[in-house]
């Protein structure tokens, strides 16, 4: 049973689920402009508006001169994951309603738990196996495979949780050395210019044009957006600075492995947003998938600590949110 620990657990938790809810408009606002605009334009629209703003957060927690990091690899490294999590789950958004697209990437949280086995020589319990099966079971029920109604942009939302959960583990060794508001502008920086490089090199050998929605949204040229595009794409960069400073402030106030457990309430504003600015009615199967992979998530979190291992190392200690 979750206990409460005073004041400073309850402020971490609203801090969390406040930032949890900022974040999911950014969803909404990508899958709205994804019939217009091509993703690495949003994502380099995004990452201008958010760099004064991260670079306001780290003068706070200790200066501009933490940006000189002697980890710059590392910090790029992990960025570059992170480029192609992020990527591949905005990348899901024109194919598939806003619900399904998120909940399959709520498959994160217990695939970091078995990643950390082999790379982070972490041991694995009987539970963990039990949400592995639960997890899976529910990304089944809502891939539906063999019943005529597989979309493959799914593939995109999965390939995003399994790469958020690598930068996950790899933010769980740097996060020893560096601040969040650092992490986050390594990422930024990486966001901005792989980006950029992508859209360059399809305008270089003419891919322009796709048939599948994702694929379009991947390689559609850039234009020059109007006022209420430009607007939404780059409110993506407040939101995603506002949203990030929330998180931080959540896994600081709070116990990491309690205020881990709200994450999951980002599975109640998809469906939401899908529903209200889409039309989108998410269907039987995706609901109870849904259940399901929070089910193996909470399996995973609420998890007893094993006596030695320290509680930076636990399951449920999380990064903030790398759409910052």
């Amino acid at each position: 049973m979750i206990r409460f620990a005073g004041n400073r657990n309850l402020i971490g938790i609203a801090s969390l689920c406040l930032g949890v809810f900022v974040f999911s408009t950014q969803d909404a606002i990508i899958k709205a402009v994804s019939s217009d605009y091509a993703v690495t334009q949003a994502i380099v629209t995004r990452s201008i508006v958010a760099f004064p703003i991260l670079l306001l957060f780290i003068h706070w927690e200790g200066g501009l001169r933490l940006i000189l990091s002697p980890r710059f690899w590392a910090l790029s490294f992990r960025g570059l994951i992170l480029l192609v999590a992020y990527t591949s789950y905005y990348l899901a958004f024109p194919a598939l309603p806003l619900a399904e697209a998120i909940v399959l990437f709520f498959t994160a949280p217990f695939l970091v738990t078995f990643l950390a086995v082999p790379i982070l020589g972490e041991r694995i319990r009987l539970k963990a196996i039990v949400a592995l099966i639960v997890g899976f079971a529910g990304v089944l029920v809502i891939l539906r495979p063999g019943f005529g109604f597989f979309e493959p942009a799914a593939l995109l939302s999965l390939l995003s949780a399994v790469t958020y959960a690598l930068a996950m583990l790899f933010a769980r060794k740097l996060g020893v050395y560096e601040p969040a508001s650092v992490m986050a502008f390594y990422q930024n920086a990486v966001y901005l210019l792989g980006a950029a490089l992508m859209a360059l090199t399809f305008h270089l050998v003419g891919w322009t044009t796709a048939e599948h929605p994702s694929l379009a949204f991947l390689v559609r040229p850039w234009t020059w957006p109007d006022a209420k595009g430009l607007i939404m794409m780059g409110a993506c960069g407040v939101i995603a600075a506002v949203a990030m400073s929330l998180l931080t402030h959540a896994y600081r106030m709070a116990d990491a492995g309690l205020v881990t457990v709200f994450e999951y309430t980002g599975m109640i504003w998809g469906p939401l947003w899908g529903f209200l600015f889409f039309a989108e009615v998410p269907p039987v199967t995706t609901l109870l998938g849904m259940l399901l992979i929070m089910a193996a998530g909470l399996i995973v979190l609420l998890r007893p600590r094993l006596p030695d291992q320290p509680a930076a190392m636990t399951a449920g200690e999380k990064a903030p949110d790398p759409r910052a």
